[in-house]
Order: structure tokens, then sequence, then C-alpha cells
């Protein structure tokens, strides 16, 4: 019986090892992202914690070889994970008042602050597989195959805590009580191994289950209308200060979809995307592919400005979609939304489209496969005769060494590529599947029908010609993360202010 308990123990522990780890990447998505290196440093120093806390559990088993000690060190983890939501808010709050402002040391400080707190509950579950060896092995002659029986029994169970935590619970229940039901598994698993009083911590990390959320992002100056955790991100409906209703993920730097208004303009880059049947000189009867079709903006303006278009929108999360349907007016388009990742929809497309817009970027990153020369073959197969591509990039000014490797890689496939920067951050890369059609669309966009006549006119003046690069971006090499990392890294350090859209 003994035994069974500590196998249970490991199990558990294995469990909420990975699923901690996960999770804390979705606790910090809203404030930080889900960058590379956000990811880089919660994987990091999990491993870290794990390492310090294996090297420690083997010390400390040796001199205190006793079931009662190891559960009061699971119970140890288990209320360091049950505060966790609690006791980094300050710290989430703080880095949500820096961006705005841009103070990259109060970010950088903040998200380390957060992960420092990972510490202690992680170094605990690390000392639980090698003490638990410690209490199990009677003989060195059944050594292997008792530390190999726990150790696989912590892999499984870290295998379904990968899944369990991010398929099952996250989108039920959030991630503040997901964390709380770790703690409460591992304190339940530690209570056999301790005296009754013991019960107290797995009550009150019960009870703290069913303390209300009270919002998990503030945003200063805009009513949240709607907030909470997809399967994929965070997401936030805001109605912010200009009274204009919009879609947030994750941090928050960018506005993802914004609902259009009276005119169908909304500002920003989305006025330009409406600006590709003008220059491909198809006002009616074309058929368009949204790669990113978040909350519907673009599907929105095209049903308004032309109305005789075909609208395919491709979007991976499908609380988004719902999001656009309910909130964003979507409803208004002529649209027909295919929840997939947006390459693998793509090619297995029989389709061919007069038009592809690509905006499917997860602040501030393009999906590195979206941009490579493989991928813009398979666009370019998806074309008709006369068709373009339109791609959304977000680069600063200043700072646009991905913009460049991007539109050069265009370049090696389609005969004419254009950018047009829309503002500080977003620029408009365009592709001509024919070079004949490029030589007309400059007079098209000057006569673009209103309202669209001056946007469409400035498309024509800022477009800039970009030619192709010996060096592009490929399946195997298209170091798109880091690019952007150093400009971003370079941007803020410049204390210049951050994108509104």
């Amino acid at each position: 019986m003994a035994q069974l308990r500590l196998y249970v123990l490991v199990f558990v522990a294995g469990v909420c090892s990975l699923g901690v780890e996960l999770t804390a990447a979705r606790l910090l998505a809203p404030f930080f992202g889900t960058s590379t290196l956000v990811w880089a440093n919660v994987i990091g120093l999990t491993l870290l914690y794990l390492s310090v806390g294996y090297w420690l559990g083997g010390r400390i088993a040796d001199r205190w070889p006793s079931y009662r000690h190891l559960g009061g060190v699971v119970l140890l983890a288990a209320a360091a994970i049950a505060v966790l939501p609690f006791v980094t808010r300050p710290f989430l709050g703080a880095a949500t008042d820096a961006f705005s402002s841009v103070e990259t040391g109060v970010v950088l400080s903040s998200f380390a602050a957060v992960l420092i707190m990972f510490a202690v509950p992680i170094t605990a579950l690390g000392a639980v597989a090698p003490w638990a060896i410690r209490l199990a092995v009677q003989s060195v002659d059944e050594a292997g195959r008792v530390s190999g029986r726990l150790y696989a029994l912590s892999t499984v169970g870290s295998l379904l805590g990968t899944f369990i935590s991010v398929l099952l619970l996250v989108p039920w229940i959030g991630t503040r009580r997901t964390i709380l039901v770790f703690a409460l598994l591992l304190a339940l698993a530690a209570l056999p191994l301790l005296p009754r009083r013991a019960a107290l911590v797995p009550i009150v990390v019960a009870l703290l289950l069913l303390v209300p959320e009270q919002g998990v992002k503030a945003a200063p100056g805009d009513r949240v209308v709607w907030e909470g955790e997809t399967q994929y991100q965070f997401a936030q409906i805001v109605d912010d200060r200009s009274g204009e209703r919009v879609l947030r993920l994750n941090e928050g730097w960018a506005t993802h979809s914004i609902k259009p208004g009276p005119t169908g303009l909304v500002g920003g880059y989305w006025d330009r995307l409406t600006c590709l049947p003008a220059a491909i000189g198809k006002p009616t009867d074309g058929r368009l592919a949204v790669l990113g079709n978040a909350g519907g903006t673009t599907a929105v303006q095209y049903a308004r400005f032309w109305p005789t278009w075909r609208i395919d929108g491709v979007e991976i999360d499908q609380t988004v979609t719902e999001l656009g349907y309910r909130y964003l007016g979507m409803r208004e388009a002529n649209l027909a939304v295919h929840t997939a990742d947006a390459r693998p929809w793509l090619d297995q497309s029989d389709a061919r489209f007069d038009g592809i817009i690509i905006d499917a970027y997860h602040q501030p990153y393009i999906p590195f496969h979206l941009v490579t020369q493989e991928f813009f073959r398979s666009v370019e197969d998806h074309l008709t005769p006369g068709g373009a591509v339109m791609i959304n990039v977000g680069a600063p000014a200043g700072h646009d060494q991905a913009l460049t490797a991007i539109a050069q890689t265009m370049a090696t496939v389609f005969p004419v590529v254009e950018l047009s920067r829309v503002n500080a951050f977003n620029t408009i890369v365009a592709g001509y599947r024919d070079a004949s059609t490029a030589v007309g669309a400059p007079a098209r966009l000057r006569a673009a029908p209103a309202p669209l006549t001056p946007i469409c006119a400035q498309v024509a003046a800022d477009a800039e010609r970009i030619g192709p690069t010996a060096d592009p971006l490929t399946d195997d090499h298209a170091p798109v993360e880091w690019l952007t990392d150093t400009a971003l890294l370079s941007y803020l350090q410049e204390g210049a202010p951050g994108a509104e859209r």
C-alpha cells in the first residue's frame, strides 16, 4: 500500500510538472505574448528548475528517507502553485501599463519576476522522482527496475498533463482555475503520506476554485465587452476610447480586427487591402481567399465595396470566428469560413482565386511557414491569370529586416512585387501573378470607386518595387522570428511609441 501511494504521487507530480509549465505560458500570454522568446524562457527555466529539483531531491532523500518528508515537499509545491495566479497579478498588471508607455525595463523585470515565482513549485516537483526512488528501492538488485518504473510513470503523467491542460482544462475553465486544479491534485496525492491536519491545504485550494474571476486583463481607457481563453490564445473584444469595437489577442499590442462603421472604412491597413480588386481590374464576380480571417474585418469591407465577390476566410481559431459573427459584423459578409491552418488548407484546396490576402500574423510575428518560397509558389499556383496576393507585414519603420526578407522572397516567385507602407508599423506587400497586370495597376487604383478613391490612389503613390534575393526564406531556413525580435528590441530601446493597428 505504501508503494502504491508512492507510485500515485510520482504519476500526479508528472501530470502537474508539464501541466503547470504549459499553463504558465498561458498565464503569460495575455501580457507578454506567445513569441519564441517567451516559450524559450518558460521551457528553459522549467528545465533548470527541474534539474535543481532532481539534484536537491537526491541529496535530501539520502538524509531524510521518509514518506512524510516527501509528502511535505509535495504539499509545499501544491501551495506554491495555488498562490501563483494571485501573487503574479501585480507584476502582470505592471507589464500591461509598461507596454502602453513602452517602458522596456518594467516589461522585462515583470516577466522575470513572474518566471522566478515558478522556481519553488517546479523545483519541488523535480525532487519527487529521485526521492521516490530512494524510498522504493529495497535492494541494489531491483534498483534499475524500480527507477525505470517510476520514471515511466512520471513521463506518462507528463504526457497526460500536456494534453489535459491544453485541450481540456484551459479552454473549459481558464488558466487560473487550471493552475488551481493541478495544485489540488498534488495536495490530494500528498495527503496519504501526511498527518490529517495537512488536509487543510487541499480544502483551501478547493475554496480558491470558487473565487470568481474578476477579469483576466485590464484594458485602461477601454470597455471590455468579452474576454476569455480559446484553444490557441487569449482574446478580448473591447470598445476602445474612440468608440470602435475591436478584437485584441494576447498582449494586445495590435488590433487584429475592427468592426466597420457606416462608411465601411476603418483606418489602418485593412482599407488598403480592399484595393486588390481595383489593382487587378476585376470589380465584379471575383473570388478572394483571406488567410487569417480573424474577426472578419476584410470580409465585411469586401461585402460593402465589392458585393459580388465571394470570400473564403481561413481562421484556425473557431472561437475567434464566433466572436467575429457575434460582435464584429461578420454576418454581413458573403463569406464561407474554414476552421483550419492557412497553408495546409491552401495546399489541399482545388480552388483558384482572383485575390489572396494573407493576414495571419500572431502579433508580432507572421508564422514562418507563410512567408517562404515554397508557400508563395503554392499561392501563385492558386491564383487565376491576372490575380494578385497582398500580405500585411508588421515591421517598425527603420527596422525592416523581416519585411525586406519577405518581400524579396516573394519576388523570387512573382514577377512584380511592391511595398506600400501604411503607418509606423504596418506595410502591405503586393505580388502580381502576371507582369502585364502590374503595368496598368496604378491607373486602375487611381480610378477606384468612392469612397476607396483616395485610399487606392495612395497605394499607387506609395508603391515601391522590390527585386528578388539570392537567399530567399525557405521551409528549411526562415529566421523570421529572430529578425522580428531583433527589430522590436531595437525599436523599444529607442522608446518609440507602439503601433495601434
